[in-house]
């Protein structure tokens, strides 16, 4: 007896006959390169951003510890404290406010029991607003941006493309990529938003520049 999915191929192939014509050749004429200036870009990547109710600070290279205490400010309130967020093992040591704690893989029930992360980013994509971690120390594994409620990214200014293709073409395809388009969110059929369904209720971006 043939069961029912060798019943269903059979008749593809049947149906197919067989000579099969060769698969089409895809289209590769799309825009791969941005050519706006930095600066404009940059723009455009604090707009999107915002339209995703995610915050934005900008600071310079020397201040990026302080604006990433005044970015959990902003997500958490004035009143957290250092044991209350964790940063990615490879976050530069310069872009951390003091005593912070450092992922260790630990279980994620405990990532869970975190206010906040602080990570860096792979690459930020300004058309889409999207920033790409690729799980390297810098980024943190998956986990880390998905379960404490907010989440803190350092991007800098060399990190910003234009453009999807553009942002792909410096991504390792087989590294875990997490894209992040703005906090966590859903919405039901009435159209309700809510946040922090299957990931932060809190994005803040630290751009530096």
């Amino acid at each position: 007896m043939t069961s029912a999915r060798e019943e269903v191929l059979r008749r593809v192939r049947t149906a197919l006959g067989e000579t099969r014509a060769p698969a089409p050749q895809v289209a590769r004429d799309y825009r791969a390169t941005d050519d706006r200036p930095a600066g404009v870009l940059l723009d455009v990547l604090v707009d999107r951003l915002e339209d995703y109710k995610a915050s934005v600070l900008r600071c310079g290279p020397d201040d990026v510890a302080a604006t990433v205490t005044a970015a959990l400010d902003a997500g958490l309130g004035t009143g957290w404290t250092p044991a209350s967020v964790v940063a990615a093992p490879g976050l530069a040591e310069a872009w951390r406010p003091g005593g912070l704690d450092t992922d260790d893989d630990r279980p994620p029930v405990q990532l869970a029991e975190r206010a906040a992360a602080v990570t860096a980013v792979a690459v930020a994509i300004a058309e889409t607003g999207t920033l790409v971690l690729d799980g390297t120390p810098a980024c943190g594994r998956r986990a880390l941006s998905l379960l404490p409620d907010c989440l803190v990214c350092v991007v800098t200014a060399d990190q910003v493309v234009g453009g999807v293709p553009e942002g792909l073409a410096r991504l390792d395809p087989l590294r875990p990529l997490t894209m992040i388009s703005g906090p966590s969110a859903t919405s039901d059929i009435e159209l309700e938003r809510v946040e922090g369904v299957h990931g932060p209720r809190m994005l803040v971006v630290v751009l530096v520049s």
